[in-house]
């Protein structure tokens, strides 16, 4: 029988265990891959003492445990060694098909893990309360909190992935942002009925602003997004049924310019009834269009909304005007507009004027182009207590 192994103490060591000559501890095991691996330690057991000078560490034992529980539960040695930044990487190209929005917000993403040190993390030692600093870091660098949640949206489903592949048991983003952050965002709300009169006749009598009237009464009469808005070409108008058609947007950046994306999933794609007012204000900009530019984006041209140097109009574009044009309104109305207002405030007015009116919910949805009915529901339909009573005694009725 040979005799067991010890250590300078005189201790038994386990099986892959050893003591090298400068009196640290080795373990020798077999990973999930079939490959040899060795861990170190300065202490045998937890009451050993860390020799002076060297950086304290768990001691050999605690770490064949984690080993052992590691192996038990098929946890990938390799990947869990990974950092937070690799991760992400690795998820994102895994989903490689995105739009040009999504592809920037990964890049900025990216370049704010780059420079926190969470970025540097191996995903085995992020715990939910290094997720919850990471949360409070990014406050005080100004993100704003709609930002924050979106990100940590990516992060979480960026350790999912991780769990599903054995790397990690648990999902350090796995809680409430609102727990730990104020949320900040200023709530969007629709126009009144009074609000959306007194702006358009604002807007019909302003010397700057009237060349716009038309298109404020076609987002407030169809609620288009304004990406769609500003991609509707002579093509996409039917004068004859009324109907609009919707299937692309026209969006712009500084890297490529101009470019066509189709509606992020099949039910942005539809046909919108025109009203009256939607009608005559189609026709008003075709007859007052100026000569467009020969400019075709991705195959389509005929752009209904143009600049002054006839190029289409992008969301930026709106964007700024509608800045613009809150300030010189509220300077003279007493009831002022929303505090956010935006294109989208257009949109999110129509859905609730509808809603509000009675409209079959999913008719509505269809119309607004919504891929599930709880947006269409619970996100835009604002409904008052006048509409609930309202609805409440037409049921009695």
């Amino acid at each position: 029988m040979s005799e067991k192994r010890r250590d300078s103490k005189n201790r038994i060591l386990r099986s892959g265990e050893s003591q090298r000559k400068d009196g640290r501890y080795a373990y020798k095991y077999t990973d999930t891959f079939g490959k040899v691996q060795f861990v170190y330690a300065w202490k045998l057991v937890p009451t050993d003492k860390t020799p002076a000078g060297k950086r304290e560490d768990i001691s050999l034992r605690e770490k064949e445990k984690e080993i052992q529980k590691d192996l038990d539960d098929g946890i990938d040695p390799i990947g869990k060694k990974m950092t937070v930044c690799q991760l992400y990487a690795k998820q994102n190209r895994h989903r490689g098909n995105v739009r040009h929005n999504t592809v920037k917000s990964r890049e900025r993403l990216m370049k704010l893990l780059e420079s926190d040190p969470l970025g540097a993390y191996p995903i085995e030692s992020v715990k939910m309360s290094d997720a919850k600093e990471w949360a409070l870091r990014m406050r005080d660098r100004g993100i704003a909190y709609h930002t924050i949640s979106n990100d940590k949206r990516s992060l979480k489903a960026a350790f999912y992935t991780a769990i599903q592949d054995d790397c990690i048991r648990k999902n350090p983003f796995d809680f409430q942002l609102n727990t730990v952050l104020e949320d900040t965002t200023e709530p969007k709300v629709p126009l009144t009925p009074a609000q959306e009169e007194s702006l358009l006749a604002f807007v019909e009598s302003d010397s700057v602003y009237e060349k716009y009237y038309d298109e404020i009464v076609i987002l407030l009469g169809t609620g288009l997004r304004i990406s769609e808005l500003c991609g509707l070409t002579d093509a996409d108008l039917d004068f004859e049924d009324r109907t609009i058609n919707v299937d692309h947007q026209l969006l712009r950046s500084k890297e490529t310019g101009y470019y066509i994306e189709k509606p992020k999933t099949g039910s942005g794609v539809r046909q919108i009834p025109m009203s009256e007012k939607v009608y005559e204000a189609l026709k008003r900009v075709l007859a007052n269009r100026k000569s467009a530019t020969a400019m075709i984006v991705d195959g389509y041209s005929g752009f209904l909304f143009l600049n002054r140097d006839g190029n289409p109009k992008v969301a930026w574009n709106y964007d700024r005007m509608f800045q613009q044009l809150v300030k010189k309104y509220n300077k003279c109305h007493e009831e002022a507009l929303p505090k956010v207002m935006t294109p989208h405030t257009l949109r999110h007015t129509f859905c609730t004027n509808l809603a509000n009116a009675g409209m079959n919910p999913k008719a509505l949805q269809y119309i607004m182009g919504h891929s599930n009915i709880t947006m269409t529901l619970n996100y835009y339909a604002h409904a008052t207590y006048a509409s609930a009573r309202a609805e409440m005694e037409r049921l009695a009725a």
